[in-house]
C-alpha cells in the first residue's frame, strides 16, 4: 500500500532525477562500498549479534536533536535545533531526525519508539543479557520525552518541526542548520488520527517498559497516551490532509484506521481495560483489521502488527479473549497470512518476493525497512507460539514450527549483517565491509567539534555531498535502504534510495538482535557443557 518513504533526497528533488537514478541502478551491477579494509573475504565471517545490538542502539544517539547529554557516545554530533518551537511559543527541543536530513517527522518517529518499546517488552531479558538495557531505555526516553512536550493540550499535538522542501535544498550539519524550523500541529480543526494514534501507541508501549524502573514516568506516558487516543478517535482525519507540507515525504497512504486499532490494542496491553479491547473488536471489520491481508508492516501500514498483537491475546489466553474469540480468530487468520507470506507458504501468489540471495523484497525504495519489521514480527510470533504451547503456524502450503519462523528472522538479520551475495554489511560500522558513503548530512561533513567553521547551505553540496570519498564520520548502527531485487547495491551518497538510513529500519532489529545474541550464547554454552544434542 505505502510507497515506503516516498520522498526525494537532498539534491534530487524532481521525479525525473529519481527516474534517471533508477535507470542507472537497473543498468549497472555494483559491488557496493568498502568498509575498514580493502581485503577480499575468503570465507564467511561469523555473525556477532551482540556487536550488532550495541551498534544498533548507538545509532539513535547520532540521530538525536536538541541539547545532547554529557554521556553522549557519538563524538561527532553536537547540540542542534535548540530554538525548535520558539516562534510558536512552545518547547519542541529534542526528539529524533528521521534519516539523513533534519526534519522531525512525527509519524515515523512515533513508530520508531513503538518498535523500540515492543522489543524492550518482549525481549527485555535478552537486551539485558546483551548489556544494553540502559541504552535501550535511553533510546526510548529520548523519544517519549519529546512526545510529552509536543502534546501541549489534550487536543493539540505538534506533528512536525522543519520543512522538507527547504531542508532538502541544503546540505549542512545539524549544528549549522539555517533552514526553516517552522512547526506544524494537529488539533480539533486540523485532525490527524493516524499521528495521534501512533503516538498513543508509542507512549502506551513505553509506559509498560518504564513501569518498574520509573512508575511516575510510566503513569505520565500512559496519561498522554489515553488523551491522544481520545483525540485521534474523536476528531478523525489523516494528518497529511491537515498538514500539506508532509505529503511529499510521509503521506499516510493507509489512512488512520490501522493506527487507531494499533493504539487501542497497546492501551489494552498497558492498562488491561476491557474498553480498549472492545474498541479493537467492534471496529475490526469496519476499520479493516480483519479485512486486510497484508504482506508488509511499516511506519505507514500497521495492520500486520495489529493482527499479531490481537493474536497474542488469543494464544496466551488473555482473560478478555474468550468473550471475543470469534473476532480474535479472524485477526489470527490475517496474522497467519502475513507470516506465511514471509515464509513463502501461502501458495496462492500472495507470498512476499525474495531476491536471489534470499532477502525478503517488498519494493525498491528502502526495502530493508520491510525486512527488519518482518524479522521482528517473525521473532515475536515465534516466541508467542512457543510460550503458548501452540506448536505450529498454520499455512496453506503446510504448517511450520516456531523454529522455522525464527530461522527466517535469523536469515534476514544475517543478510543485513553481511551474509549476502555482495558480502556487504548493510549495518554501517558492522563487519569488514559496509556502506561508507551513506546519504546523511552529519556523517558526510567533517565533525563540528573537529572544525567549527560554519558550513553554508550550498557549500555543503559543493565541498562534501559531491565528493567521492568515504564519509568522515561513521554512522554506526544505521541500517541503510539496502539492495534492489537482484541483490545489487551502489554505495553512492546520491543514491538515496539505497544509501539513506532511517530510524525505523534499525528500531525493529534491536529486539531481534538481542534475541539472536542470547540464543546463540545459550547454544554455545550448551555445546560447551555437552547438553545440546546437536553438538554431540
Amino acid at each position: 500500500m505505502s510507497p515506503g518513504r516516498a520522498r526525494p533526497g537532498a539534491g534530487s528533488r524532481r521525479p525525473a532525477r529519481a527516474a534517471a537514478l533508477l535507470l542507472l541502478l537497473l543498468l549497472a551491477v555494483s559491488t557496493g562500498g568498502r568498509g575498514s579494509t580493502e581485503a577480499e573475504e575468503t570465507e564467511e565471517e561469523p555473525v556477532d549479534y551482540g556487536a550488532a545490538l550495541s551498534k544498533s542502539l548507538l545509532y539513535f544517539e547520532a540521530q538525536r536533536s536538541g541539547r545532547l547529554p554529557h554521556n553522549q557516545r557519538v563524538p561527532w554530533r553536537g547540540h542542534s535545533g535548540l530554538t525548535d518551537g520558539l516562534q510558536q511559543g512552545v518547547d519542541l527541543v529534542g526528539g529524533y531526525y528521521d534519516a539523513g536530513d533534519h526534519v522531525k517527522f512525527g509519524l515515523p518517529m512515533a513508530f520508531t519508539v513503538t518498535m523500540l518499546s515492543w522489543g524492550a517488552i518482549e525481549f527485555a531479558d535478552d537486551i539485558a543479557a546483551g548489556g544494553e538495557w540502559g541504552h535501550a531505555l535511553e533510546a526510548i526516553k529520548w523519544g517519549t520525552d519529546y512526545f510529552v512536550k509536543a502534546h501541549t493540550e489534550p487536543f493539540v499535538y505538534w506533528a512536525e518541526v522543519g520543512d522538507g522542501d527547504t531542508d532538502h535544498y541544503c546540505w549542512q550539519r545539524p549544528e549549522d542548520m539555517t533552514t526553516s524550523r517552522q512547526a506544524y500541529r494537529i488539533d480539533k480543526d486540523n485532525p490527524g488520527s493516524d499521528l495521534a494514534g501512533e503516538t498513543a501507541a508509542a507512549l502506551a508501549a513505553a509506559s509498560i517498559v518504564f513501569r518498574r524502573s520509573n512508575p511516575h514516568y510510566s503513569h505520565l506516558l500512559l496519561h498522554h497516551a489515553q488523551q491522544l487516543f481520545e483525540f485521534g478517535d474523536r476528531y478523525r482525519g489523516t494528518y497529511d490532509s491537515s498538514i500539506a507540507e508532509v505529503r511529499s515525504y510521509y503521506a499516510s497512504v493507509s489512512g488512520y484506521r490501522d493506527e487507531l486499532l494499533w493504539a487501542a490494542l497497546w492501551l489494552h496491553r498497558a492498562t488491561g481495560r476491557e474498553e480498549y479491547l472492545r474498541y479493537a473488536v467492534d471496529k475490526a471489520d469496519c476499520f479493516g483489521g480483519v479485512g486486510w491481508a497484508m504482506t508488509e508492516f511499516s511506519w505507514d501500514v500497521k495492520y500486520a502488527g495489529v493482527q499479531v498483537l490481537a493474536t497474542k491475546l488469543l494464544l496466551e489466553g488473555d482473560p478478555g479473549a474468550a468473550e471475543h474469540r470469534a473476532v480474535l480468530e479472524q485477526y489470527k487468520a490475517k496474522a497467519e497470512h502475513y507470516l506465511c507470506a514471509c515464509l513463502g507458504r501461502n501458495g496462492n501468489g500472495s507470498d512476499v518476493d525474495r531476491s536471489p540471495g534470499g532477502m525478503l523484497y517488498v519494493r525498491q525504495w528502502n526495502n530493508l525497512q520491510y525486512v527488519s519489521s518482518a524479522a521482528f514480527l517473525l521473532t515475536a510470533y515465534s516466541s508467542y507460539l512457543s510460550n503458548s504451547g501452540a506448536h505450529l503456524l498454520r499455512c496453506p502450503a503446510g504448517s511450520v514450527p516456531p523454529s522455522e519462523l525464527l530461522s527466517l528472522a535469523r536469515s534476514q538479520a544475517d543478510y543485513i549483517l553481511g551474509r549476502n551475495p555482495l558480502r556487504l554489511s548493510y549495518m554501517v560500522g558492522y563487519g569488514r565491509r559496509f556502506p561508507v558513503r551513506v546519504h546523511h548530512r552529519g556523517a558526510s561533513i567533517v565533525a563540528h567539534k573537529a572544525n567549527s567553521r560554519f558550513i553554508g547551505c550550498m557549500q555543503g553540496f559543493d565541498d562534501w555531498f559531491g565528493r567521492g570519498r568515504a564519509n568522515p564520520n561513521v554512522l554506526a548502527g544505521a541500517i541503510v535502504g539496502g539492495p534492489n531485487c537482484r541483490d545489487e547495491f551502489r554505495d553512492d551518497r546520491g543514491n538515496y534510495m539505497q544509501t539513506e538510513a532511517c530510524t525505523y529500519n534499525t528500531a525493529p532489529m534491536v529486539g531481534v538482535l538481542a534475541r539472536l545474541h542470547r540464543l546463540t550464547g545459550m547454544a554455545a554454552d550448551g555445546c560447551r557443557r555437552g547438553t545440546t544434542a546437536e553438538c554431540r
